[in-house]
């Protein structure tokens, strides 16, 4: 299998291995979903676990939708607005990225169980079926960071790539690199060459000495634009026993889609080796551009199994677990390098054709285990919180490849993490709610990366028959990324991401 190059597309890990296939990377990225919710429980942290009575339980805790006393439905569209903040070799820059979304469609149908009997509040009183559509995550983003690097080049990486990729005449001294690599086509476009003095082996033709031909560094420019999401069709039942004990389960297929399309550009002069006897050399401007294109699409399945107690009136506890989801993913990566080289004024352009790899594999996300309290205060409202947790380290890879690095990478470069929200929901008056809310989502990573911080209000008017909820979050988060690997020396990119999201959920109850 051809290594799956991940030059400026790295931004998960943070950390690139030459020559090797980091899946890993993906394995993350689709695992990090959160539970699809109405805006109603968006504004209050996410904390619903144990509040029930919600639509959002299809999706989240199946045990809420047994507090149903009608059927009831909803639709929540959202409108999203990413910005990444980026700071490279002390240059700053920014990105945004805007999209529209549907967030949750859903809807739930009571069916009354206990019709007979002097008491009708013992017993199974209900057994109801919920149907939703969540959107679990969102991968739109435009991220830029560009400057001026002194220190060192990117065909010091291609100039190691050949190395890793080639193989030596003993006889002729001469090393030959494997066709298609990132090493083979900065050879072919005269960025790197083998150096006498470098014994034998290959050498940045911008960085080798002597000379040393860049005292003002190479002028490095990364740009990449990120869109899909992954989304969840939830089909739950849940039960309620005698208005204490409340069961659920549910089934969720899930799927997934990602792109992306990204470019590494470096600008500066090479002194390429016109004589490897005499070391003759002759100056030249090069404009090189890195290009990395990826197609993801996938489709999984899940369960969840849910409760929450009510042992008085004012107080619920709620638990669930979710498995696995078990994902088939197809991916579609493609690369392409070009160089503009000017030498006397002379300008030519050197690349080659994109190198496609298609590629299916089986992944396998964390299990997550949640547990919450929620304390209802009479009909003042109510204050809720969440915790979770899920190890990272536990995702698997698995298909037609040779998935040993990739997991053992997983479980040296991730780790478990609590997610934890926070939230309430203030009555105003008999139709009017105010909330606000707070969430954290623990960071995977062992190294770099960050938690990702969730502050969150919203209001709400209802009626025995209608409602309409609208919530604002905003999202934190920062990480470090490495465009490209060469050791200690490797350049760092830092990000800081933000997302201000606004939801509106109108519901009806028949």
């Amino acid at each position: 299998m051809k290594p799956k190059y991940l030059l400026t597309v790295a931004a998960i890990v943070g950390v690139t291995r030459m020559g090797y296939a980091q899946y890993s990377q993906d394995a993350l990225r689709y695992s990090t979903f959160q539970t699809g919710t109405t805006s109603r429980i968006k504004a209050i942290g996410n904390a619903g676990t144990a509040v029930g009575g919600d639509l959002s339980s299809i999706g989240g805790n199946p045990a809420g939708i047994g507090f149903f006393t009608r059927s009831e439905a909803s639709f929540t569209p959202e409108f999203d607005m990413s910005k990444v903040n980026s700071t490279y070799q002390g240059q700053a820059g920014s990105n945004t990225s805007n999209s529209i979304n549907l967030s949750n469609i859903a809807a739930v149908f009571y069916s009354r169980l206990n019709t007979t009997g002097a008491d009708k509040t013992q017993g199974w009183l209900s057994f109801n079926f919920g149907i939703s559509y969540n959107r679990t995550n969102n991968y739109y983003e435009n991220v830029s960071y560009g400057g001026t690097n002194k220190n060192n080049s990117v065909t010091d990486y291609y100039a190691a790539d050949a190395n890793n990729n080639s193989t030596l005449n003993t006889t002729t001294g001469a090393r030959t690199i494997v066709n298609n690599t990132l090493g083979a086509w900065a050879y072919n476009q005269n960025l790197i060459d083998q150096y006498s003095s470098a014994n034998g082996f290959f050498a940045s033709n911008a960085t080798h000495s002597p000379p040393a031909i860049n005292p003002n560094g190479y002028g490095q420019a990364s740009n990449a634009i990120r869109t899909g999401g992954e989304s969840e069709l939830s089909m739950s039942v849940g039960a309620n026993y005698s208005n204490k004990l409340y069961l659920g389960f549910g089934i969720g297929v899930t799927n997934l889609r990602y792109n992306t399309s990204s470019t590494f550009n470096e600008t500066g002069n090479a002194s390429v080796l016109t004589n490897a006897v005499t070391g003759a050399t002759a100056t030249e401007a090069y404009n090189n551009i890195y290009a990395q294109d990826q197609e993801t699409k996938g489709s999984g399945v899940n369960l969840k199994l849910g409760m929450i107690f009510k042992p008085i009136d004012a107080i619920r506890f709620g638990a669930m677990l979710t498995t696995p989801t078990w994902y088939n993913i197809d991916d579609n990566y493609n690369e392409s390098m070009s160089t503009k080289l000017t030498v006397s004024g002379s300008t030519t352009t050197i690349g080659n054709a994109p190198a496609n790899y298609p590629f299916s594999y089986k992944l396998a996300t964390p299990l997550k285990v949640a547990g919450g309290m929620a304390i209802f205060i009479g009909k003042a409202g109510f204050i809720s919180g969440d915790v979770e947790y899920l190890d990272y380290s536990s995702a698997n890879l698995s298909g037609d490849y040779s998935s040993a690095q990739d997991n053992n990478d997983i479980k040296t470069l991730y780790q478990s993490a609590v997610n934890a929200h926070v939230g309430a929901e203030a009555r105003l008056s008999s139709q009017l709610f105010l909330r606000g809310g707070y969430g954290t989502q623990g960071n995977p990573l062992k190294q770099n990366g960050s938690q990702i911080n969730t502050t969150s209000g919203g209001i709400g008017y209802r009626n025995s028959d209608y409602y309409i909820d609208l919530t604002y979050s905003h999202l934190e988060s920062s990480s470090v990324i490495y465009p490209y690997e060469i050791g200690s020396a490797s350049p760092a990119a830092s990000l800081a991401k933000t997302n201000d999201n606004v939801f509106v959920t109108v519901g009806f109850r028949f």
